[in-house]
């Protein structure tokens, strides 16, 4: 579940200018204070991206990781419908613009883009970090108030990543049936945390609700299977740690892996996997346990042994977050 190499590429080489002249510490102490805001657990009413300082700080650490984590949910949507490409795309708080470039790096070509966030910081930044993607050069950055005011034409796929958190309860709601009621296809993702994964089934309920079918991450389009407060349905993509990280995190592994919750949803037919990988597949001396979400709403472990053959192999290289079986297998 990662992103394509030139694409990653090519936003970390857009990316690796923005802290010229910023001494580290002072670009490490941002990303602490950002972070510490985006984990509290009040909602805010103005912009947690004050400046271009914050916003170059803030871009070069979380950028990457919401690519990826979008790039992961979004290959899962494509997956369900393999026919299907956006014509136009609408970020809501789409900041910096992570969900501009995964939609680029899933679906080729250039097509109609609008980003629309709070921050002016955040959205000019964006804008300039663009200027290397081929696929967003005529995409437009609009400051709106992401909320009650919110009002959105319509459009094939509406993301909302790394938003609804930041939002009280009110306007999460607003956002979503806005989403809803605009778009063809809605994609939202959220941190994979408790907190995180009940908003994203609450967005779920609502898109259902107003006549979506659940492409990913669930087989089905029924109510999810996991007992609230008992679990929650989250993912992970690996991250290449850049020298911000370190410097804010320490350690010395080059990756990191980011936690996510997602949904993915469509207003026309869709495909999705017949099973989901929702944990780390466990390898054992000749046998794998995959832990699946399947289509009749049942949460089961399965094992593959080495006499099933050519599942085991597909078994052994299945990743958390899979569809399952894989096509070829079966």
């Amino acid at each position: 579940m990662n992103a394509p190499a030139s694409a990653t590429d090519t936003l970390r080489t857009a990316l690796a200018g923005l802290l010229a002249g910023l001494p580290p510490k002072q670009a490490a102490q941002a990303v602490d204070r950002l972070i510490a805001n985006y984990r509290g657990r009040t909602p805010t009413h103005a912009p947690v991206l004050r400046d271009r300082s914050d916003v170059a700080a803030y871009a070069a650490y979380r950028m990457p990781a919401t690519f990826e984590a979008v790039c992961a949910a979004l290959d899962a949507f494509a997956d369900a419908v393999p026919e299907w490409a956006p014509a136009s795309h609408v970020d809501i708080g789409g900041g910096t613009g992570a969900a501009t470039w995964a939609v680029s790096a899933t679906w080729d070509g250039e097509r109609p883009v609008t980003v629309l966030d709070w921050a002016e910081p955040a959205l000019a930044l964006g804008r300039e970090i663009a200027a290397a993607n081929p696929a967003l050069k005529s995409a437009e950055w609009q400051r709106s108030r992401i909320g009650a005011a919110l009002t959105l034409e319509s459009t094939d796929l509406v993301t909302i990543s790394y938003v609804l958190g930041e939002l009280t309860e009110a306007d999460r709601t607003v956002v979503v049936d806005a989403a809803a009621a605009a778009a063809q296809a809605v994609v939202i993702i959220e941190p994979g945390t408790p907190d995180g994964y009940a908003r994203v089934i609450d967005a779920r309920d609502r898109l259902i609700a107003a006549g979506f079918r659940i492409a990913a991450p669930c087989p089905h389009s029924a109510a999810c299977p996991i007992v609230p407060g008992e679990d929650w349905c989250h993912f992970s993509a690996r991250v290449s740690r850049s020298s911000l990280h370190r410097q804010v995190k320490g350690g010395s592994l080059p990756y990191e892996d980011e936690k996510f919750s997602y949904v993915a949803a469509a207003r026309f037919l869709v495909a999705p996997a017949p099973t989901r990988v929702v944990r780390k597949p466990q390898i054992r001396k000749g046998q794998v346990l995959l832990d699946l979400c399947g289509p009749d709403r049942s949460l089961h472990r399965e094992t593959v042994t080495k006499r099933h053959g050519p599942l085991y192999k597909a078994a052994r290289d299945a990743e958390w977050g899979d569809g399952w079986p894989p096509p070829e297998s079966t």
